[in-house]
């Protein structure tokens, strides 16, 4: 068993840093030092999930989990702003290209939707536009609504009416390049007549329901394991290294948004995809113009209704401002555009047996409760694992020791009930204790770790139960190894999780010093691995001159891929920025003790709070892994971190306060272009506030930010500040 996936994470349940943190904590409750807790562990959760669903192919949680995390995520930082964390989960979209292909950087990014589940959230979307844009609640917005077709993000690029390149989402700025794959699909036309001279064309990939099943049909019958469900299917038919298999797939594509264009489709939403469907791309029928949230509330119940029937997955309803000039205005966050937004359907209930309860061990030594069920069918997707949290949720107590679910325990040979919404792995909701065995006994968490054979131990406020084995924990090896060869780590061409795994199993590398070690320790090293399955002479030496390019590299990726509690790839790029090299940072990170100065310095970054601070520090006071980490770095050349060039705008870097009445912009706006320039726009006035821009009206705070002597401007020297920056 390996880990940590997504659903492992799930069941932590209590905050590993929290002293009564937990899931089902309210937000209004949490102090500051357990949101800071809390968000740590939404960060590494909810990165898991995105890897396993988008690189993968092998999403692990629910679709109404992975939801119900980011809403909780965003609700702590809404609750605590001054706490987001610099690597948010409210600022990634989907995951790394996953190896095997070559990368393609996204003329224009493709971002993910927010997600509405209430009707209430509709009207809430519409009066954010509205007030984004200073219109009137009386003034007329259109909207477009669509189906959210549940397969797999594509964008086509066409260039004088040829189609020249096709390319996954991946992290939404570079994806994987799937042209020869995309040319076998029968709804992608190779050539377009009469289109503007660039296009890129946007899409999801799809696999209908009789298409699905008849494929199964033929995994079987070859003797192949069949696909779980239709989007694991199209995912995993159009990133095949061989092309021929995917044009045995049946895969189809729905147009239904655009990238780069070097002429406008048209100055509509409707009108776009009108002329998409001109051009001869599959459009879906089911788009509709609305007038206002009660119209588009009325259109998701209509296709709700249609839903079993259509053919083919959906997981919800897209509501689109309909004309494209206020969809610029309104732009982007982060992450998602401001203009549109996704209504997901209810999640989905079934009963089965619970035939066993596996525990996995994770990358941080988590023992992680996994439910094996009697297979069984929720809205037509075949499921047999579920995650039970951790040993407090079993028990049928949250982690104030109060009842959940009446107080029932959870045991094997249960009649359980199971949660899921989409097509991914479910949670154990509930127990019909009329079917209960009359010997099934109560479920006890291991005390010691089931891979090592360690003591597992669960401290004093924590929900779970954690392996101390460390690096003689083969589960905790593995997975640290994986994490140091990631995309964002040491990123090795040629060494993936796959080789990992085969090469620890084999007793090659059994920390990340080995990897640095291995050309060495086999002289040449080629003749040893090119006579493993797979290898070849001119693989196995491209892998030793990969491993050894990567001797010299950034220190943000180094201080990532170590791989500590709640450090970040943003967080690694903080700590980079701020003690430069590694011998500065090494240095700190040994002698950094709560209360002492190099503690404090710690501290002093922002973006760093104590729960990370504790987790460096802790880190780098244990013997065995300062003594892993030196022979690691024995092995490198750590570049000094270089600090961005901010030239040409004047407010980068600096912290802004917006107050008073914006006259020629809404606030949203000020604030959106202020941070576009590298400012930090703050909502209080404080001794760190650089400058002022005051409005009529502007009342305390235009009072203190002169008693601190700060620089304030009216809106017109706002404009003029900034320019054309």
């Amino acid at each position: 068993m390996t880990g940590p996936d997504a659903r492992t994470l799930l069941s932590l349940g209590q905050n590993q840093a929290g002293k009564d943190v937990s899931a089902d904590t309210p937000t209004k409750d949490l102090s500051v030092q357990a949101a800071k807790a809390e968000l740590a562990r939404l960060a590494e959760l909810l990165e898991q999930a995105n890897r396993a669903y988008h690189t993968d192919d092998a999403p692990d949680i629910t679709d109404a989990d992975y939801d119900a995390l980011k809403r909780r995520n965003a609700e702590i930082e809404a609750r605590f702003p001054a706490l987001k964390r610099q690597d948010s989960p409210s600022d990634q979209v989907g995951a790394a290209p996953a190896e095997g292909f070559s990368k393609v950087t996204h003329a224009v990014a493709m971002l993910s939707l927010s997600n509405a589940f209430e009707d209430a959230d509709v009207g809430e979307f519409d009066g954010r536009v509205r007030k984004y844009l200073g219109l009137s609640a009386d003034a007329s917005v259109a909207y477009t609504a669509e189906p959210k077709i549940d397969g797999l993000s594509l964008s086509l690029r066409y260039e004088n009416g040829a189609l020249v390149q096709a390319a996954t989402r991946g992290d939404g700025s570079v994806g994987e390049n799937v042209t020869a794959n995309a040319r076998t699909i029968a709804d992608v036309p190779q050539t377009l007549t009469d289109a503007p001279d660039v296009l890129e064309v946007r899409g999801e990939v799809y696999m209908s329901h009789s298409d699905f099943e008849a494929l199964n049909v033929r995994q079987t019958e070859a003797g192949q394991k069949p696909f779980a469900n239709p989007r694991n299917a199209a995912a995993g038919s159009l990133r095949q290294l061989d092309s021929a298999i995917t044009r045995a797939r049946p895969l189809r594509f729905f147009a239904y948004a655009w990238g780069a264009l070097s002429d406008p489709l048209s100055d509509t939403q409707h009108g776009a995809i009108e002329r998409l469907k001109a051009l001869d791309f599959q459009t879906n029928d089911l788009t509709a113009l609305c007038d206002g949230p009660e119209q588009m509330i009325a259109q998701y119940r209509k296709i709700e209704q249609l839903r079993a029937a259509l053919g083919y997955d959906i997981d919800g309803v897209v509501y689109k401002v309909n004309d494209l000039a206020l969809q610029a205005r309104l732009g982007f966050r982060s992450t998602t555009p401001r203009w549109a937004m996704a209504h997901k359907f209810p999640a989905e209930l079934a009963w089965t047996r619970l035939e066993a309860i596996d525990i996995q061990v994770g990358r941080t030594g988590a023992l992680s409760p996994v439910a094996r069920l009697t297979p069984v069918t929720v809205g037509g997707v075949v499921v047999s694992n579920a995650t039970l949290h951790n040993e407090d949720y079993i028990a049928g107590r949250d982690n104030k020791g109060e009842e959940i679910r009446a107080g029932k325990d959870i045991r094997v040979g249960d009649w359980v009930q199971v949660y899921r919404a989409g097509d991914v792995i479910p949670k154990v909701a509930d127990v019909d204790l009329s079917k209960r065995p009359n010997d099934a006994m109560p479920f006890r968490m291991p005390e010691r770790c089931p891979e090592c054979d360690s003591e597992a131990v669960r401290e004093p406020g924590d929900a779970i139960r954690r392996c101390t084995g460390g690096l003689i924990c083969p589960a905790q090896a593995v997975e640290k190894l994986k994490h140091f060869v990631s995309r964002s780590a040491f990123d090795i061409e040629g060494l993936g999780a796959k080789q990992v795994e085969q090469f620890h199993t084999d007793g090659w590398i059994a920390e990340p010093a080995d990897i640095f070690t291995l050309r060495d320790r086999f002289g040449s090293g080629v003749q040893q691995l090119k006579n493993r399955e797979g290898w070849g002479d001119k693989s196995a030496a491209n892998l030793f001159d990969a491993i050894d390019e990567k001797r010299s590299i950034d220190l943000n990726r180094v201080i990532f891929a170590l791989g500590i509690r709640h450090v970040g790839e943003a967080a690694a790029n903080l700590l980079a920025a701020h003690y430069g090299t590694w011998a500065a940072f090494d240095t700190a990170m040994r002698n950094a003790e709560e209360g002492n100065a190099a503690w404090d310095d710690l501290l002093s970054i922002d973006g760093v709070g104590a729960v990370m601070a504790h987790a460096l520090a802790t880190t780098f006071n244990q013997e065995a892994e300062i003594a892993s980490i030196d022979r690691l770095v024995a092995q490198l050349s750590i570049k000094e971190a270089t600090r961005p060039n901010t030239e040409g705008s004047p407010v980068a870097g600096k912290t802004v306060v917006f107050t008073g009445t914006l006259e020629k912009m809404t606030r949203a706006e000020a604030k959106a272009r202020a941070e576009s320039l590298g400012a930090k726009v703050s909502g209080s006035v404080s001794a760190k506030t650089d400058l002022l821009v005051a409005g009529p009206g502007a009342g305390s705070k235009a009072k203190k930010a002169a008693e601190l002597g700060i620089e304030t401007l009216d809106e017109d020297g706002w404009l003029d500040l900034i320019g054309t920056a």
